[in-house]
Parts: C-alpha cells; sequence; structure tokens
C-alpha cells in the first residue's frame, strides 16, 4: 500500500528580496512524500506564495493532511498542491531519482537560457545586481520595478542602455502590478525608449478592460502574470486570452495548478499567436528542479525565469548550476536532502 506524508520547511532569503507587493525574508514549501509498495520516494514541493497564490496558506496543512490520510481529491483551488502531488507522482513513476523528464538537459549535455534576476531595493543595490549579473555572463536580465522612485529606476535602466545596446542585452522588466491604470500607459512609453523586451503585469490583475486597452495600444509588449492565477476553467482561460490580447503569458506551474495546466494555457496562447515562456515561483531546489526539467522539454528558445535557486541560505544540494547565463544540471553530482529528512 502506498504511503503519504508531508513535512514543512521555511527557506530563508540571503537577503530583503523586494517586490512592489513588499519585502520577503523567509517562504514557507510543503514537501509531498509518496512512496510506494516496494519502498521507492516521490517528492514534491508546494510552494504557495502569500498574497499571490490562489492557495489559502491557513489551510494547506489540513488539506495536505486530510490528503495524506484519505487519498482525497485535491480541490481546484489550492494549484500549489495540485502541483506538487503531480511532482511528487511524476517523480516516483520515474524511480525516486528526481529525473522526472530523462533529456539532453539531465544529462548535463545543454543547458537551459535564463534571465538574471535584479530585485528591488535603493538605487545602489540594484546597480550593483546589475553588474554581478553582466559580469556573470547574462544577456537577459529582468528588474522589479515599481517599489522605489520610477525616475531612479528609469535611470537605472538608462545607464545600461548606455554601456549595452538590445543586441547585447535584453532587458525585460516586472511591475508587479504596481501601476495604476490611468498612468501606465505614459510609463509604458517612457520604458518603452530603452528597448525593452517586455513588461510583465504593468498594473493589477482582474482589471481585464483597463489591461486590454493597454495591451492594444502599448509600445511595449505586455506579459501577463499574475492575471493568470486562480483561473482553471479551461473557457475562462480562452476568454481571459480572447478578451485582453497580450504579446506574452508567464507560466508558473506553482501558482497554476501544475504542468498539465500551464500546459492548457501554452496550447491557447499558441492558438492565438501569443508567445510565452516559464518562470519558477521561489520555490526550492526541489520545484525548480522539476520546472526546469519539465521546461527544456517545450522547446522554447527563450531565456526562461529559472534563476532562483541561489536566493536562499538553506537551500538543499542539488546538481543544478549556473553558468554564464545558462541554467545547468550536472549528472555527476548529488543530492542532499538531509535538511528535509
Amino acid at each position: 500500500m502506498r504511503k503519504i506524508w508531508f513535512k514543512k520547511y521555511t527557506l530563508q532569503f540571503k537577503f530583503d528580496a523586494g517586490t512592489s507587493r513588499g519585502v520577503m525574508r523567509t517562504r514557507d514549501s510543503w514537501f509531498v512524500f509518496i512512496q510506494s509498495e516496494v519502498g521507492k520516494t516521490g517528492i514534491g514541493e508546494c510552494a504557495p506564495l502569500p498574497g499571490l497564490s490562489s492557495d489559502s496558506l491557513e489551510q494547506m496543512e489540513t488539506k495536505l493532511q486530510h490528503i495524506s490520510e484519505t487519498g482525497a481529491q485535491i480541490p481546484e483551488n489550492f494549484p500549489s498542491i495540485r502541483f506538487g502531488i503531480e511532482m511528487a507522482e511524476k517523480d516516483l513513476q520515474m524511480g525516486g531519482k528526481r529525473i522526472l523528464f530523462p533529456s539532453n538537459f539531465t544529462n548535463g549535455s545543454t543547458g537551459i537560457p535564463i534571465n538574471g534576476l535584479v530585485w528591488m531595493g535603493d538605487f545602489e543595490f540594484m546597480q550593483k545586481q546589475v553588474k554581478e549579473k553582466i559580469s556573470a555572463g547574462f544577456t537577459c536580465v529582468k528588474f522589479k520595478i515599481g517599489a522605489i522612485d520610477f525616475e531612479k529606476e528609469l535611470d537605472l535602466i538608462r545607464q545600461v542602455r548606455k554601456e549595452f545596446s538590445a543586441r547585447d542585452i535584453e532587458i525585460r522588466v516586472d511591475a508587479n502590478g504596481a501601476f495604476k491604470p490611468e498612468e501606465a500607459l505614459e510609463k509604458l512609453k517612457r520604458l518603452s525608449d530603452y528597448n525593452l523586451h517586455s513588461i510583465e503585469q504593468p498594473i493589477r490583475q482582474n482589471q481585464w478592460e483597463q489591461m486590454a486597452m493597454l495591451c492594444e495600444k502599448t509600445p511595449l509588449p505586455i506579459a501577463l502574470d499574475e492575471e493568470l492565477i486562480g483561473i482553471q476553467n479551461i473557457d475562462q482561460k480562452a476568454k481571459l486570452l480572447s478578451e485582453i490580447k497580450p504579446q506574452y503569458i508567464i507560466l508558473k506551474p506553482s501558482l497554476l495548478g501544475g504542468f498539465a495546466a500551464s500546459e492548457a494555457w501554452i496550447k491557447l496562447a499558441e492558438n492565438s499567436n501569443i508567445g510565452w515562456w516559464v518562470t519558477s515561483a521561489l520555490e526550492s531546489n526541489i520545484g525548480l528542479n522539476a520546472i526546469a526539467q519539465w521546461t527544456y522539454t517545450l522547446k522554447n528558445p527563450m531565456p526562461q525565469g529559472l534563476g532562483t535557486g541561489q536566493l536562499f541560505t538553506n537551500n538543499f544540494d542539488s546538481p543544478l548550476y549556473i553558468d554564464k547565463g545558462e541554467l545547468y544540471h550536472n549528472s555527476l553530482s548529488n543530492w542532499d536532502l538531509s535538511k528535509l529528512m
């Protein structure tokens, strides 16, 4: 008989991770273990984000306890649990070795291009991060914006553009919904002066009419991120894309309900000529590993948002590493999950 159990784990950030929604110093994940009759164990990560996920964080342990005791179905309004169990099932199916999707990525011969993430903070802190990312070989840099003075953020982007053209460094920005609808278009126009690749979620989600207007008039491609969260019904997904008509969507499997749910978004987007890429959502290396392996199978050549494994002081040692702006999986390196066991 199979056994299912779970364990909570708190990840500690190496620095104050700032977004327009506030500063994070820790984040909680719940790990699901599914053990087969022959003793093999698959591990999945449920990683809801406070203030962003549609999961109720107060009910996470109650739901996981109920599922582990009864084998009950996972409710749709807990996408991070759906993803964690989907991940654990896939890991178990493949032998419980953390190789969910065997490929040239998992055998170490090919990397995945990723963006270098620049977190919000004061001007000097953001400037330092930019220099570090470019020195490390990243050719795509993503700025979190919307928390400090907009003029200072523009100045930082201006400095990068003075030194590096759009051919040398691709710049993406993520506003996390920080702009007010009445000011957003003007800010997009000013940002577009610097040949940016795109902006994520310029205004708060659930303002479809205003977002559709922005996507129609924007001089800068818009990518929907938070806008997708909480929408499980396929007809609603199709309605959102047809009404807003974004240039891109961004897929976070932890927040969307897993691989299958994310692939449904991809199919709808491609049918409407909407671009897409994948990002992690501040999971540990366990969740990041699964997302990266799945992402590689999708064969999207754009830089993906998978560079978050180095953010925590107490992450799990894993085969993942970054070299010259690409994420790799060292097939000769082992996992160390002793902190979790």
